[in-house]
């Protein structure tokens, strides 16, 4: 079979209906190869109406959307062949909000996959760009959040942390997104993800939780440039056992109820966090307020530690939040950020080794 040409095939997949778009090669691996270009049948396939029997579409190429198209499908971008792929909606909407078939699903998903001899397959290097996302885009790993089984299972042996970064996505490019978010956590960066790098987006809508989750044991990931105006009881940007983060240069609009919160949910689920919340670099980013004295911390350093119901639900082993329920939010840097309307007492702090100079309001 000279060269690569995209077909369609439907498989039943746990009694879901999912379109996989497949390209083969008769020459060589596709991960081996530059991605393709998205043909014509697949665009099709995506710009078509999300039905009960076709609600998402497994995409393995390179797909540049029209500024007009209204995508109801769900995106996915399953284990590695998709690596190295980009997805460029050219300010398209991907629509799962209230009211659609996909509403209360990832409306894009790109994840790991177990293999039947219990090897995963790892998507890296997608990139995500020009897209209003109506719903939630999430990365996941071993598990869809930190409670998940197979994150359970890991969370019982010494390796977990590397072994939940080996088997998540890593380095993806989310770049000038609108996320309007309706309940749903609108980006969730699950258990061990790494090397995501946010830029440019605009996070807006109501959530029920934070509008960025960064969970239990990723790390490495840079949120930059971006505005948080999320509707929410929570704080913008939950920093949940997850090191070696950059958040610079943001603006967040009358975050009411809290800024960026650094902590350890310490035996959730029966899961055993591992990695602290050490090593985070803050800077740069503005706070603005309209009524500040109503507000929770801008940035909150250990603002759990311990105080919820399920601390020490995990099983007895000598590491981890076994061990102790506490945050250990340490070795962080909280510089130069601004905060209008505030004052100092808006970040908050009782660790010694934390670094915290030249914020001002």
């Amino acid at each position: 079979m000279p060269g690569m040409y995209p077909f369609c095939k439907t498989a039943a997949i746990a009694g879901t209906s999912f379109l996989m778009l497949y390209l083969f090669s008769g020459t060589a691996q596709r991960s081996e190869a530059r991605p393709l270009s998205c043909g014509a049948g697949v665009y099709a396939t995506v710009r078509a109406p999300a039905t009960k029997q076709a609600s998402s579409v497994e995409i393995r190429c390179d797909l540049t959307l029209a500024p007009t198209d209204v995508i109801t499908k769900r995106l996915i971008f399953s284990g590695a062949r998709p690596s190295g792929t980009t997805l460029d909606c050219k300010g398209a909407t991907l629509d799962g909000s209230r009211g659609t078939i996909n509403f209360g699903k990832p409306t894009v998903l790109i994840r790991s996959t177990k293999g039947r001899s219990g090897e995963w397959s790892v998507p890296s290097g997608i990139t995500v760009r020009n897209c209003v996302i109506k719903g939630a885009l999430r990365l996941q790993g071993l598990g869809t959040n930190g409670q998940a089984k197979e994150v359970q299972l890991s969370s019982l042996t010494p390796d977990h942390t590397a072994h939940a970064q080996a088997s998540a996505p890593s380095h993806i490019a989310l770049s000038a997104l609108t996320f309007v978010a309706d309940g749903r956590v609108p980006l969730y960066i699950g258990p061990g993800v790494t090397a995501v790098h946010l830029e440019k987006s605009t996070f807006a809508g109501k959530s029920n939780g934070p509008a960025l989750y960064l969970d239990a044991e990723s790390a490495g990931n840079t949120i930059s440039e971006n505005r948080f105006a999320v509707e929410s009881r929570r704080e913008q940007i939950a920093i949940d056992g997850s090191a070696r983060n950059v958040i610079t240069g943001n603006t967040f609009d009358d975050p009411a109820g809290g800024g960026i919160f650094l902590y350890r949910n310490c035996g959730e689920g029966g899961t055993i966090r591992h990695q602290k919340p050490q090593y985070n670099t803050i800077t740069g980013n503005t706070f603005s307020y309209s009524m500040a004295f109503l507000a929770k911390p801008a940035i909150w350093l250990n603002s759990r530690n311990g105080a919820q119901r399920y601390c020490f639900r995990d099983p007895a082993h000598p590491f981890g939040s076994s061990v102790s329920s506490l945050d250990f939010a340490e070795f962080n840097t909280v510089t130069g950020n601004r905060l209008i309307g505030g004052g100092a007492s808006l970040i908050r702090n009782s660790e010694p080794t934390n670094r915290l100079e030249d914020n001002s309001e």
